[in-house]
């Protein structure tokens, strides 16, 4: 299977560098856009009765329900809508490097189609604790490296966008289409 052409951006970055907020905004300027499935996969083990820890305490099953999920997703969206990615595939190779794990082939096959118009890698602001973010600024910072480096890796151009107020953050990636 080849590259097919999209007019997908990608909002990326490590934990805590303001992807959820600055995709929430462009929604609410009226574009398209697609949620974080890490924190979705969560939710719905939480809804069968299984704690945030039982969950994380299983990075390979973790990690591949995240990757299912993110690619069942690009599959349904139409190449030629513009749409905004909370993530994307690619995301999921930083976060097996990051955590030791040997690739998974439905990654490694899902690598060799993807294709975005842009990517935005997000600056990292000051990380804040959540219920589904476990890590801490040194993992943070070494997530953030990652994608950068995978992303930079790729045949796509890469934006890095700095530390603004959200809504200026905002701006800056709608100037940089």
């Amino acid at each position: 299977m080849s590259r097919v052409s999209t007019n997908w951006y990608v909002i990326t970055g490590g934990p805590s560098s303001g992807k959820t907020t600055t995709v929430n905004l462009l929604k609410e300027r009226g574009y398209l856009t697609t949620i974080e499935h890490a924190r979705h996969y969560l939710d719905t083990q939480r809804l069968k009765g299984r704690t945030v820890e039982e969950v994380r305490n299983k990075q390979r099953e973790f990690q591949l329900g995240v990757l299912e999920m993110q690619i069942e997703q690009e599959k349904e969206i139409s190449p030629d809508v513009l749409v905004f990615l909370d993530r994307a595939i690619p995301d999921a190779r930083a976060y097996y490097r990051f955590l030791n794990l040997e690739e998974d082939v439905k990654l490694s096959e899902a690598m060799e189609t993807v294709y975005y118009k842009k990517i935005f890698i997000m600056d990292c602001l000051p990380l804040v604790k959540d219920y589904a973010r476990s890590e801490d600024e040194i993992a943070q910072k070494k997530i953030h490296t990652l994608i950068s480096e995978v992303y930079e890796s790729l045949p796509f151009p890469v934006l890095h966008v700095p530390v603004l107020q959200p809504e200026e953050r905002v701006d800056f990636i709608l100037k940089n289409l």
